[in-house]
């Protein structure tokens, strides 16, 4: 089974979780809801494909996040594609949410409760994802 290591970045902002509607040209998980995600290169580390993600994804600079956790690696296997995800959750507190424009990775963003993640179609595990970041 193929393994890929991914970092999944929530996004909060006032007591609310970001997600994040992926649009029909991603490679995998078309239509689903998800956190701000990309591949590991490995060449860098993976807070540094986190801060690299939001960048791209969201529009945001390090001066308008701020890490505040980093979550223990979720091991995530979807037989259907034959592939284990390696997922690193990050939670960053967005200081200028005004700023967010996201990509063509997605269609729509929304803030959330984080109680609300679950009641989402989202991409594999994503609410475990988070409950390794949560306060």
């Amino acid at each position: 089974m193929d393994e890929r290591h991914v970092v999944t970045c929530f996004l909060e902002h006032d007591g609310k979780v970001m997600i994040l509607r992926r649009s029909e040209r991603v490679g995998t998980y078309q239509h689903k809801w998800a956190g701000v995600s990309g591949y590991i290169e490995d060449d860098s580390s993976t807070v540094e494909r986190a801060w690299t993600e939001i960048k791209e994804e969201a529009g945001l600079d390090r001066n308008d996040v701020e890490l505040v956790q980093e979550g223990r690696a979720l091991e995530v296997v979807d037989a259907e594609l034959g592939r284990t995800w390696i997922v690193h959750p990050f939670r960053f507190r967005v200081l200028r949410p005004e700023k967010i424009m996201i990509d063509w990775e997605h269609t729509e963003a929304k803030w959330v409760a984080p109680e609300d993640i679950g009641r989402h179609e989202t991409v594999p595990k994503l609410l475990e994802a988070w409950q390794r970041v949560a306060p």
